[in-house]
């Protein structure tokens, strides 16, 4: 059997998963600035817990897990039936199926939260790094099997909440050095009120859904999809003069206004993005801004946003969202808790690892984990060179020695190959004067040194 992976999965080697820890890393610090807490939740979730949730599209790519024992049920006939009603249409039955995997982070976030919301103190501030697992067609930066990255707040309708997660992203786009970073705002009251502009208040998902794919398929393909959706040939041109408008946010807001402002939900979305981008111009005090912009065509397709919502991308590659997010009024309300606020955004952390991997942004020091090797010479030597390792590891410094003792030229490739950066020599010549002999391999240069002088050297050139 010649073996093989699942389609839209993937291993990672040593040093992708170091890369990948760097970026988690580097979040979690951000993340934990900002008083958010950790939280993890299952990979299977409830079938009913998932499903509705994410819009007819996305209920059709949620992972479903048969039920065990489905080959020793006594009731063949009724499971063959359901089976032969599964194969027809997107349909589940609990014979067949009850559980599946997660398709993101926030509507198990949302149970969470109806289940120990009287644990709770709200606002609940939490992050979350865990996979997560969507049934689509597997091409580049998109994946079936993929790492989210969640920050959310519960139980406050303050639009700081929204600001702070605009300057949250700012930050780590900041810190992990990607450039050419665009973060787009929208309000999802602002589409309702172009849907009713159009004259299809009632169609506004449908309307959403075809603005989703603007960037992929152009505004003629939008409008292709619009006259599928019998939207009126004046509804398509109010929504494509509306949608094309350019300028600064204030000079948009103001047009929107003029276009939106009439109907109830269009002021209040107009009134959500002005607040936001004041509580952010106060808190964005970094010297580095991404380009921040609105767009009354971003609609983020997921059903549950009720009011801001953002997505980032960057022109330095060639890639799709790198993160996203939004408001959602009442996502708990789905299970029976009504009147709690939530807003959220998710980091695309494999689409930002093939960024940084494209534009080299990892640093060199996450190659190999370790800070130096211990050649191995055998015999007295070898008992020398583990008493060192002894002492450099209670120094706090990654170490190793290598196992038998080989030739040389054998043990110098391992260290290469693994790109440890420094090599510890402790032969004959170092053990007899009590000294050890460092390389480093990036420059070659060798000296001779005391324990405690390499200890002081090594933990000052740590990885």
């Amino acid at each position: 059997m010649k073996p093989s992976l699942p389609q839209g999965t993937r291993d990672f080697s040593p040093t992708e998963l170091r890369r990948r820890q760097y970026i988690l890393g580097t979040l979690r610090q951000i993340f934990e600035c900002y008083g958010f807490q950790p939280l993890e939740t299952p990979a299977l979730e409830q079938l009913s817990t998932l499903m509705g949730k994410y819009g007819e599209e996305g209920d059709r790519l949620i992972f479903k897990v048969l039920n065990n024992g489905l080959h020793t049920s006594k009731k063949k006939d009724e499971l063959n039936e359901e089976w032969a009603r599964l194969l027809e249409s997107p349909y589940s039955t609990p014979a067949i199926t009850e559980r599946a995997l997660r398709y993101d982070l926030t509507i198990p976030f949302a149970r969470y939260v109806v289940m120990h919301q009287h644990e709770l103190a709200f606002p609940f501030k939490r992050y979350q790094m865990q996979p997560v697992w969507r049934a689509d067609r597997p091409q580049r930066g998109r994946y079936r099997e993929f790492w989210q990255c969640d920050c959310d707040v519960v139980g406050s309708t303050s639009l700081l909440q929204e600001a702070e997660l605009l300057c949250i992203y700012q930050s780590a786009f900041e810190a992990l050095g990607i450039p050419g970073v665009h973060i787009k705002l929208n309000s999802r009251k602002l589409l309702a009120a172009l849907a009713e502009a159009c004259g299809a208040a009632d169609k506004m998902m449908d309307i959403t859904i075809a603005l989703d794919k603007l960037d992929k398929i152009g505004w003629t393909g939008v409008q292709e999809e619009l006259m599928r959706m019998n939207i009126s040939e004046s509804g398509i041109v109010v929504i494509g003069n509306i949608i094309h408008i350019k300028g600064s946010p204030d000079e948009l807001l103001a047009q929107y206004e003029q276009h939106l402002g009439h109907f109830e939900t269009g002021r209040q979305g107009i009134d959500e993005l002005r607040s936001t981008l004041s509580y952010h111009s106060v808190l964005a005090e970094s010297s580095w801004h991404p380009q921040l912009k609105l767009d009354i065509s971003l609609a983020r397709g997921l059903n549950y946003y009720t009011g801001v919502i953002m997505e980032v991308t960057t022109d330095a590659v060639k890639m799709g969202s790198i993160g996203g997010g939004g408001r959602y009024d009442d996502l708990t309300g789905l299970f029976g808790v009504k009147g709690l606020s939530g807003v959220g955004i998710s980091f695309g952390i494999d689409r930002i690892y093939d960024v940084l991997d494209e534009l080299g942004l990892f640093p060199e020091s996450l190659g190999s984990g370790v800070d130096c090797i211990l050649l191995n010479f055998g015999n007295a030597d070898e008992q020398y060179a583990l008493s060192i390792l002894k002492s450099l590891r209670a120094a706090g410094i990654s170490a190793e020695l290598y196992p038998e003792a080989a030739k040389f030229d054998k043990q110098m490739k391992y260290a290469n190959k693994r790109a440890i950066p420094f090599v510890i020599l402790a032969g004959e010549s170092e053990r007899k004067n009590g000294m050890l002999s460092l390389k480093d391999m990036h420059i070659g240069e060798q000296k001779l040194l005391s324990l405690s002088d390499a200890i002081s050297f090594l933990t000052t050139n740590k990885s």
